[in-house]
């Protein structure tokens, strides 16, 4: 065993959070201090992911499990999840620009990539691999995977997968509606299906396909239509 492996079990049981928090805590860092960075966005991409993925296999590779046992729900919770969230702009075209949804804490449903990138494969590959392959496990393993057992027990490795308490099951679904913005609404419905799979599954990669499959069909929903707004 090389010196880094046998570091990393020590650092796992003395910060116990540290895989579940870490990856998802760099990637809002890149969200809020991306516009401090002197770089155009066509370039920050790619960084980011690296960056992002690279977190991801030091810090939580002990702690990630991909083995699906429902795969068939997770595909159609994470279809069912995408409808919802396109449906209120598609039946209601001003919807989203309520005061409700666009103001100074929310923000607006505006695409941060400009009509000069949006033509870049570069740019679309990493945005795309990012947004259906990093982003699904970066947020499972905090949203579901550690927040919802923390707020249950602060020594969340106690708590088993998929516990329930009103108290976790609300609140995480009201910071995970928090996180998207002007798209709070649809998010915090998101946030009760995600934590409703995971509470009935007690699979995190169950949830991480669900996520995923709602990100891929947006991909291809922005990419397609051109509904660019999707993409914050």
């Amino acid at each position: 065993m090389s010196a880094a492996q046998a570091a990393g079990p020590r650092v796992d049981a003395r910060y116990p959070s540290l895989p579940y928090v870490a990856p998802f805590a760099v990637f809002i860092a890149f969200l809020a201090l991306e516009w401090m960075l002197p770089l155009d966005i066509e370039t920050l991409y790619p960084i980011r992911v690296g960056v992002v993925l690279a977190v991801l296999v030091t810090a939580s590779r002990r702690v990630i499990d991909f083995r699906v046992n429902n795969a068939l729900g997770s595909i159609l919770l994470g279809t069912a999840v995408f409808v919802i969230w396109v449906a209120p702009d598609v039946l209601w075209p001003a919807y989203r620009s309520h005061w409700l949804f666009t103001n100074a804490i929310t923000g607006e449903a505006r695409s941060t990539a400009p009509e000069s990138v949006r033509s870049s494969l570069l740019f679309v590959i990493f945005r795309s691999v990012g947004c259906v392959l990093l982003v699904p496990v970066i947020e499972e393993l905090f949203w579901r995977g550690w927040l919802a057992r923390w707020l249950i027990d602060h020594d969340f490795r106690r708590v088993p997968l998929g516990a329930f308490t009103a108290m976790s099951f609300w609140v995480g679904s009201l910071l995970f509606a928090s996180e998207h913005g002007p798209f709070w609404d649809v998010g915090l419905l998101a946030g009760i299906a995600y934590n409703w799979w995971v509470r009935r599954t007690r699979n995190l990669a169950n949830c991480i396909l669900a996520h995923a499959v709602t990100n891929g069909c947006l991909t291809v929903y922005v990419l397609m239509a051109g509904q660019w707004q999707y993409w914050l």
